[in-house]
């Protein structure tokens, strides 16, 4: 399982409420068919940054206040664009195989008043601008995280 599926999974797990330590999240993982490691969990545990609470481990207050269980656009951005392409007032974002999906859902999310609509396949992105200037201040904001 990729680490952005394992990482859904836990946001999902927590939604349904604060999970009391590592070991229980591992075992509630275990039960969705996803193995892993402490070492691994507890990395994931601080990239999602987890808030530990007295009742164990719970989303951060104000994180995917959307109701969206993704990490934030940045980091997606970060670990699975390969690269962006503006065409007039289309952008071109290549991902990682398996990766546009929950990239282009995380840009959605943002609601950048540029874009007007966006699809996803496997590996690509296709968002439509409502010009060239606003897909050039797309394409920047876009590029600006990959850095």
């Amino acid at each position: 399982m990729s680490k952005l599926l394992r990482q859904k999974t836990i946001l999902e797990l927590l939604e349904q409420g604060p999970i009391g330590s590592q070991e229980e999240l591992q075992r509630a993982l275990h039960k969705r068919g996803v193995k892993v490691g402490q070492a691994t969990l507890s990395r994931d545990i601080r990239d999602l940054g987890l808030a530990k609470t007295a009742e164990g481990y719970a989303l951060p207050l104000g994180e995917h206040g959307s109701g969206s269980a993704l990490p934030p656009v940045s980091r997606l951005v970060r670990e699975f664009v390969v690269h962006v392409r503006r065409a007039q007032n289309l952008l071109v974002i290549k991902t990682t195989v398996g990766s546009a999906q929950p990239v282009c859902a995380a840009l959605d999310d943002e609601e950048w008043p540029e874009a007007v609509g966006s699809v996803a396949g496997d590996d690509t992105i296709l968002i439509v601008c409502q010009n060239n200037k606003a897909a050039s201040r797309l394409a920047t904001r876009t590029q600006e995280m990959l850095a």
